[in-house]
C-alpha cells in the first residue's frame, strides 16, 4: 500500500512540478542564485512527504555540526536511493549533490537536480570527470554546499567500499570544511524489500568537521581512509539504536 500511495504522490509532484520549473526558470533569469533557493525547499517538501508516506521515522544527530552560512563537502556512506531524501530534509540551503551521469536522463529529476547546481560524473571518462571537479570547487567556493559518496556507488555489503581519494579534492581546493556523514537503514526502505517501500528508522548522524587546510601533507593524502574510518565507526555504533 505505501509503495502504490509513494507512486500517486509521484504522480502529483510531477504535475505541480510543472509551473513550478517555470518559476524557477524566470527567477534564474532574474538572478541565477534564487533559482537553487527556490527550488531546493520545494524539493525537500517533496521528500519530506515521500518520507511520512513510506512510514519513515528519521534520527537527526549532530545537527550542531550542520554548517549554515558556510559551505562544505558532506560526505556519506551510499546504501540506498533513500540516502538522498535523507541527506536533502537535512542539508543546509543551497546543496547539490554529486551523482552518477544516468540520473541525468531522468526528465523530471534531472531538471530539478539542474535547478539545484547538482553535478552529473561520468566515472568512464576523465576528462570529464575533472571538469565535474572544477565545477564543484568553484561552487563550493560560491556558497553552495555539496553531498558526495566516495565509495562511488550503492553498497549492500556489511563494510564500507574503498572511498576514492580524488573526491576529497574538492573541499581541499575549495578550502571548505569535510564533514562526514553516517547513515543507517535506509536499504531498510526499499533496496532490501523491492519492489515494495517499508517503514524502518533511518539514522543520520553528522559528524565533527575536518579542516583540511590544517592537516599535514601526509594526512591529507589519507583523508579518505581517516573519513571511512569516522563513518565506519559511526554506523557501528547508531546500528545498535536500530
Amino acid at each position: 500500500m505505501r509503495t502504490v500511495l509513494v507512486v500517486i504522490f509521484l504522480l502529483f509532484y510531477a504535475l505541480i512540478s510543472l509551473p513550478m520549473f517555470l518559476v524557477g526558470f524566470i527567477l534564474g533569469k532574474i538572478d541565477p542564485h534564487k533559482k537553487p533557493r527556490f527550488s531546493q525547499p520545494f524539493v525537500i517538501w517533496g521528500f519530506r512527504m515521500i518520507l511520512r508516506i513510506s512510514g519513515v521515522k528519521l534520527t537527526v544527530k549532530g545537527k550542531e555540526n550542520i554548517l549554515r552560512g558556510q559551505s562544505a563537502l558532506y560526505v556519506f556512506n551510499h546504501r540506498s536511493y533513500f540516502d538522498i531524501l535523507a541527506g536533502y530534509v537535512t542539508a543546509p540551503v543551497p546543496t547539490a549533490f554529486v551523482s552518477k551521469k544516468e540520473i541525468g536522463k531522468l526528465p523530471m529529476i534531472s531538471r530539478w537536480m539542474k535547478y539545484m547546481n547538482c553535478l552529473f560524473l561520468d566515472r568512464d571518462d576523465m576528462k570529464q570527470g575533472m571538469r565535474t571537479i572544477l565545477q564543484g570547487i568553484e561552487l563550493l567556493k560560491d556558497g553552495t554546499s555539496i553531498y558526495i559518496a566516495p565509495e562511488g556507488t550503492r553498497n549492500s555489503g556489511e563494510e564500507l567500499l574503498p572511498f576514492h581519494e580524488a573526491s576529497f579534492k574538492l573541499a581541499d581546493k575549495s578550502k571548505r570544511p569535510v564533514i562526514p556523514v553516517a547513515l543507517n537503514n535506509t536499504d531498510e526502505v526499499f533496496e532490501k524489500h523491492l519492489p515494495w517501500i517499508h517503514s524502518a528508522h533511518i539514522i543520520i548522524e553528522y559528524c565533527e568537521p575536518i579542516y583540511m587546510d590544517q592537516m599535514e601533507r601526509a594526512e591529507k593524502k589519507h583523508i579518505g581512509e581517516t573519513v571511512r574510518a569516522i563513518l565506519a565507526e559511526k554506523v557501528a555504533e547508531n546500528a545498535k539504536e536500530s
